[in-house]
């Protein structure tokens, strides 16, 4: 389909109007005006009455009754029809679920399941040769996204196991029913009497094969009627009714049977053989066995081609976190994360080691469909109850209770370790602001060198393609050009260093003592003053600059060191400022464990590990402590893409939706910390304040 600004209303503006009649579908379309976006702005219009004169065009769903009345209105008035239907990549659930759409096809020329008129992904495939190349290699990506997260139109039942026999012993033949009533099968030249010979030559043609029928869940529950479900069972021939991806039982086939169904598209696109009964927008152009003629389409387009004029051209998307558009892509990418939380959290997990108010947002980042989560804080009740589920236990990696590792040992229960990310939030979370992304280790977790951890093991032993290779460096200009850190707390402004031209400058950047990352990582060093006493016995003639971690200047955590003592070692000493601004002046950092090793790294600046920080042990900074375990050398976006890009999981806390490290990178940059914030943090102190005191004095009884 052409750009909206090529499409035949002409002039459209945000100020132009589409009169859109009460049709009972759209109703249901949740952010109709973002999809319309550029065109025009939706009015709802009864078509009894010629419409004002802003109006430029009639927007009508499909070519049920009521969108044709829309039609013939729109020819009344001599207005351009607009036609709207569900997009090829719908959504992550079923609309009769309410699940909104984040897509739409928009056709100003015909409708695509009528093979008969015009059409815009038609008209587009007669001409394959002219749809630009940017929109062939968004194409080519989409299909291998697609392929590689079986992604399909609706995306509401879990894949297939990888365990199922489908297709292992014998060769699957799929044959797809409809439902009665779908436009989409008279649109494509189709009879009842088409898919009682679609069944017979499925059978015919494929001796030996394993042979099933597809049949709609909605014919299956008594909701609808189909076309197979009788002729099947009384050849014997067996149902598919399970609850599974089409996408994933599709793959497993050696051949695929419809008459209309967008299923034989699906399965085109998991690079699977197909045999079309009818004329859906995609047969007819050589891609498909076809079994009815369409001397018209003699244009021979690639499957990349084909999927540019659909789901690339013909639709409009809509992202879920911003409501803005979005790009095929981004849908695609946004259900594969969707998909990936249902299957990784799939079953039970007991959550232990949670402050209250966390445990909602807990449940935001280990949805999954088909999954449930618990909270305990007993470890025997949480082991028992994860154990009877065949679930597993997951707990705050650094409030882990006393004998929990051990316990789910004992019982077989795995045990996963979730911490915060490297790019949390705009504050604290000492001061309940949500973070924006979390690790969930199966192994240890990134701080504890004691044993190997997610992390370690994808920097060790992971393959680091080109493209990957790409973004991860592409992330880490974006996040250094933006001044992103991991809290993006403190002022970015008024620091001056005394260092004399040309010395040596370095940052010691102090951390939270009884952090469990200080404990396990660098218990050797002395903490925060033995780290200041290490640093300037190593640079007797450098500018130390010491900045106190931010949790432990807002007064929430310990490692407070007296500022006399400080400036026996430190030159200087940093409060209430962003570490990003620090970044530009200083040459080196000297740490036990700290992040802003890693963000220093990614700046370009020499970093000396006292401990064993993630970031240590791989080539790029100077150890003190070596790990033996670490054997390999990476290259600095080598270290960021496992870092940052396959090791956590990112949430956006507003909708509570999974999401990539781009809206986060986004977000962060966005936001800035509100006034109110600074009161809210000032209560909280005085909450935490008196809450110790109460504590004291009940002690003390």
């Amino acid at each position: 389909m052409a750009e909206a600004d090529d499409m035949t209303p002409p002039a459209r503006t945000n100020a132009a109007k589409l009169a859109v009649l009460a049709l009972p579908m759209f109703w249901r379309v949740r952010g109709l005006d973002r999809f319309l976006d550029g065109i025009g702005r939706p009015v709802w219009h009864s078509g009894l009455f010629r419409p004002r004169p802003d109006v430029v065009a009639v927007v009508g769903w499909g070519r049920k009754k009521p969108s044709r009345r829309a039609m013939r209105a729109a020819a009344r008035w001599g207005l351009p029809f607009l036609t709207v239907e569900d997009g090829f990549l719908r959504s992550a659930g079923l609309g009769v679920t309410g699940t909104p759409p984040l897509s739409i096809v928009l056709d100003d020329r015909g409708v695509h399941y009528e093979a008969a008129p015009p059409s815009a992904i038609e008209d587009d495939l007669a001409q394959w040769l002219a749809i630009p190349p940017a929109d062939i290699a968004a194409a080519r990506a989409l299909i291998e996204t697609m392929r590689g997260h079986l992604i399909g139109k609706y995306n509401d039942a879990p894949d297939l196991p990888a365990d199922d026999p489908a297709g292992r012993d014998r060769p699957l033949v799929l044959v797809v029913d409809q439902t009665r009533g779908d436009a989409s099968i008279t649109g494509g030249g189709v009879g009842a009497g088409d898919f009682i010979a679609m069944l017979e030559a499925a059978v015919a043609e494929n001796p030996g094969a394993e042979l099933r029928v597809k049949v709609h869940p909605d014919v299956l529950a008594g909701k609808r009627a189909g076309f197979l479900l009788e002729a099947a069972r009384e050849r014997g021939i067996a149902l598919e009714t399970r609850p599974v991806s089409w996408p994933s039982l599709a793959r497993r086939a050696a051949r695929v049977y419809v008459a209309t169904s967008l299923a034989g598209m699906e399965a085109l696109i998991q690079g699977v053989p197909v045999t079309c009964f009818g004329l859906p927008f995609f047969a007819g152009w050589g891609l498909t066995d076809d079994r009815r003629p369409a001397p018209w389409r003699s244009a021979r387009p690639t499957l990349e081609a084909v999927v540019a004029a659909a789901y690339v051209r013909a639709c409009r998307y809509r992202d879920p976190l911003s409501g803005g558009p979005a790009t095929a892509l981004d849908i695609a990418r946004h259900v594969a994360g969707i998909k990936r939380n249902d299957r990784d959290f799939a079953g039970l997990t007991v959550v232990m080691g949670l402050r209250p108010w966390k445990h909602a947002r807990m449940r935001r980042f280990l949805a999954s469909r088909w999954g449930r989560v618990r909270f305990a804080g007993d470890v025997g009740r949480a082991v028992a109850t994860a154990k009877s589920a065949g679930g597993r236990v997951a707990v705050w990696a650094a409030r882990a209770p006393a004998g929990l590792a051990d316990a789910c040992a004992a019982e077989g229960v795995p045990l996963w370790r979730i911490e915060d990310g490297f790019l949390r939030s705009v504050g604290l979370g000492s001061d309940h602001v949500a973070a924006a992304s979390l690790v969930i280790d199966r192994q240890g977790i990134y701080f504890d060198p004691t044993r190997p951890s997610d992390l370690e093991s994808l920097l060790e032993e992971s393959r680091f393609d080109d493209a990957l290779l790409a973004e991860a460096a592409r992330l880490r200009r974006v996040i250094v050009e933006r001044g992103l850190t991991k809290y993006n707390v403190g002022r970015a402004e008024g620091v001056t260093l005394g260092a004399a031209p040309g010395q040596r400058r370095i940052l010691v950047p102090g951390q939270v003592e009884d952090d469990a990352s200080v404990q396990l990582g660098a218990p050797w060093v002395g903490g925060n003053l033995g780290l200041l006493k290490a640093t300037r016995a190593a640079a007797p003639d450098a500018w130390i600059v010491y900045k106190p971690h931010p949790d432990v200047e807002a007064g929430n955590r310990q490692g407070a060191v007296p500022h006399d003592v400080v400036r026996r070692f430190a030159d200087q000493i940093v409060i209430d400022t962003s570490v990003v601004t620090l970044f530009d002046l200083v040459d080196e950092v000297h740490t036990m464990s700290s992040l802003v090793g890693f963000e220093a790294l990614m700046r370009g600046l020499k970093v000396t590990a006292h401990g064993q920080p993630f970031y240590a042990g791989w080539g790029l900074t100077t150890d003190l402590r070596p790990l033996p375990r670490r054997r390999r050398r990476l290259a600095l976006d080598e270290l960021v893409a496992g870092a940052l890009l396959l090791y956590p999981r990112y949430c956006d806390p507003e909708s509570g939706l999974p999401c990539d490290v781009w809206h986060v990178v986004d977000m962060l940059s966005a936001r800035r910390p509100q006034p109110a914030r600074g009161l809210r943090q000032r209560a909280m102190r005085g909450l935490r304040l008196a809450g110790a005191l109460l504590r004291a004095l009940i002690g003390g009884r």
